[in-house]
């Protein structure tokens, strides 16, 4: 693929995490403005040229970073605004809530053994007291006096574990109007309650929710499956996608008539994805909860599977043991056979796929995706029509570390493609920086990054955002 070259213009400096960016144009407004989300919590605006706040939440979001050293995954995880905004003022939150820290659902860290099959059949038990925190996904509106306030919970989800509850995880989908959530499979590492491919589970699952649906429930109850809701939220609820383990949102990439929808996902210990299909089939939730009651198959055949826990991106999940001699040899061992046998015909293949290990001299070995973006606009001609993606740092032992911004494109024959580094004018000097996500304005026209100083929370006023430019 192409090399290409790209500089950075900076927006804004000295922000707490940056977990989402994109635009929106304010009720009476004529232009477009830059929203930024922070992990702890706020929301900032870019207007005239100046920082604007929003909204600040910090107190409603759960304390951050009070174990393992200042690493975190929850905090304020998504922001989309009503495809209407600019009518009806309305947007939406996804953030991990205040208070309810719990003791989490394993009382020690788990790794699958391919020979004992108590490590394979894991339950997931006693959920309202073994669990790590809950999960709001809340609808706000901006009042006439330019306050925002909000107006009612849509889902109270219990998490298991601390890590992969999604980021920039709440965006409107262009074909159907509907607000898309993405959630991870609940946390810890390969999936230990195999929740992501259980059709009543919410965790590991991309959920069209119909907001536009009056449930008449302003605070439903705290739940881990789909059968627990109450049935009117169950009625505006659809399942496009399982088998999720953790996925920076979705990128919706119209071509003619048709969306391509572009996601990533996060990897194991092996690879990182990318993902795109534009034919699927939602299965509404009443319908997996009425198979579940009947004791019945419900019709899948539409739903897109990721092929998670069984499948790592291309690869069968595996356990990896180090060759301490020579770690190129690493020994690789299929962590569940049976659930990779069993999803390899219906799970979906990657368009595109990088590794924690590449020694090719072009590539890069990466840590985590971090950000999924098409960028659509003729300011970077080498771009236009690519699928732009970050990896929160390159795993070579360089110092001071770097992210990494890359890009692929979906082939027209349905083939797997590669993907090419893009090259950046580095004006970070001695700073570590880590690529934490990608945004994109209404139009996909221009791309940001958002870049942070630190993998702790707890470091704070050390991110940056910046225009992607020629």
């Amino acid at each position: 693929m192409k090399k290409v070259k790209v500089s950075l213009r900076p927006i804004v400096n000295r922000i707490n995490l940056p977990t989402v960016l994109k635009t929106t144009i304010l009720p009476g407004d004529s232009i477009e403005r830059l929203f930024i989300a922070t992990q702890v919590g706020e929301i900032f605006y870019i207007g005239n040229g100046a920082v604007r706040t929003f909204l600040d939440i910090r107190p409603q979001i759960i304390k951050l970073g009070g174990s393992g050293g200042g690493y975190d995954e929850r905090g304020l995880l998504g922001l989309a605004f009503h495809p209407q905004f600019y009518y009806n003022r309305l947007f939406y939150l996804h953030y991990s809530v205040a208070g309810t820290q719990g003791p989490g659902a394993l009382s020690q860290g788990f790794n699958p053994n391919p020979c004992d099959p108590n490590t394979l059949n894991l339950s997931w038990i006693n959920r309202e007291s073994q669990y790590d925190h809950i999960d709001t996904v809340e609808e706000w509106i901006l009042q006439s006096n330019g306050q925002p306030q909000k107006k009612r919970t849509l889902l109270n989800i219990r998490r298991p574990f601390m890590n992969h509850n999604g980021i920039n995880s709440l965006n409107f989908s262009p074909e159907t109007g509907k607000l898309v959530l993405t959630t991870g499979d609940g946390g810890s590492g390969y999936d230990p309650f195999n929740l992501s491919q259980d059709n009543l589970e919410i965790a590991g699952k991309m959920i069209e929710m119909d907001v536009d649906k009056n449930t008449f429930i302003d605070n439903p109850p705290v739940v881990t499956r789909f059968n627990e809701l109450p049935p009117p939220i169950q009625e505006s609820l659809t399942v496009m996608a399982k088998g999720v383990r953790n996925i920076p949102g979705i990128s919706f990439q119209r071509f003619y008539n048709q969306f391509f929808k572009n996601v990533g996902f996060v990897g194991q210990d092996l690879v990182e994805s990318i993902f795109s299909f534009v034919q699927y089939q939602p299965i509404p939730v009443t319908q997996l909860v009425q198979a579940s009651l009947l004791k019945t198959e419900p019709n899948i055949e539409g739903l897109i599977n990721f092929g998670w826990r069984g499948w790592e991106g291309p690869f069968p999940s595996s356990i990896v043991r180090a060759c301490t001699n020579t770690p190129q040899l690493d020994e690789k061992t299929i962590a569940y056979f049976d659930e990779a046998v069993n999803t390899s015909v219906m799970r979906l293949q990657p368009i595109t796929s990088y590794y924690h290990k590449d020694q090719r001299p072009d590539k890069f070995g990466g840590t985590a995706l971090t950000g999924v973006q098409t960028y659509m606009g003729n300011g970077i001609p080498d771009l236009t029509g690519s699928i732009l993606f970050t990896d929160l740092a390159r795993k070579e032992e360089s110092q001071p570390v770097r992210g990494v911004l890359a890009y692929t494109r979906v082939r027209t024959d349905g083939k797997l493609n590669d993907y090419s580094v893009i090259q950046i004018d580095d004006q970070f000097g001695s700073q570590n920086t880590y690529y934490v996500g990608l945004g994109t304005n209404l139009d996909q026209t221009r791309v940001y990054l958002g870049s942070y100083g630190s993998m702790k929370v707890t470091d704070y006023h050390q991110g940056t955002v910046f225009e992607i430019v020629p």
